[in-house]
């Protein structure tokens, strides 16, 4: 073997496997538990069946892009790039993924500005105005290989692409989604988008 030919002796153990879950609330510290007398308890099946956002095919995208500017891109005799004029100008993040589901609640993700009707919970109606309530935060929670997880925390999420179902024969619906995550007016240095990489 080659002195140069190797690979983290923690390689296996920090791999994240399959395409993990998308859920409404998460807390990084009792994963998969909830607060019951003063203890934290297992989740049961309802409690998984409410928490999970929907089911997806193809996997579950995230991205976390800065944009930045070079201060001195219009100053004379100054090198393109220099370190000390580099300027982050602002943070995009993102989750992406395909929903299989069109149930109402996965459509009023999808729209990101709608209501589902109190008298007709079968009717979704897009709205022409955004609400401060259309905001949401969402989790994507995934397997390590040595049994931790990870997982990300999209702030204030909101569906930025709108609704569009693709069907095809013998096949089945998919939905793509975009949630962008949004800088709060009452926090507005913090970025949208966090991450966990928990040991078992």
């Amino acid at each position: 073997m080659g002195t140069f030919t190797r690979i983290p002796q923690s390689t296996f153990e920090e791999m994240q496997l399959d395409a993990g879950v998308l859920l409404k609330t998460f807390d990084p510290e009792h994963p998969a538990k909830k607060e019951e007398s003063g203890s934290y308890v297992d989740w049961t099946d309802e409690d998984w069946n409410t928490n999970l956002v929907c089911a997806t095919t193809g996997g579950i995208s995230a991205s976390c892009v800065p944009a930045f500017s070079d201060l001195g891109e219009d100053v004379d005799n100054c090198p393109v790039n220099m370190m000390e004029l580099r300027h982050l100008d602002s943070w995009t993040a993102t989750l992406g993924f395909t929903s299989l589901g069109v149930s109402p609640a996965n459509i009023k993700i999808a729209l990101g500005c709608a209501d589902i009707d109190n008298s007709n919970t079968s009717r979704i109606v897009p709205r022409r105005d955004l609400e401060q309530t259309d905001f949401k935060d969402i989790w994507w929670v995934g397997d390590r290989a040595d049994g931790g997880l990870c997982a990300i925390q999209l702030k204030n999420a909101l569906s930025t692409e709108g609704f569009s179902l693709t069907t095809t024969k013998a096949g089945k619906g998919q939905v793509g989604v975009t949630l962008t995550g949004h800088v709060s007016i009452n926090a507005q240095s913090v970025v949208p988008m966090e991450f966990y990489s928990i040991a078992p």
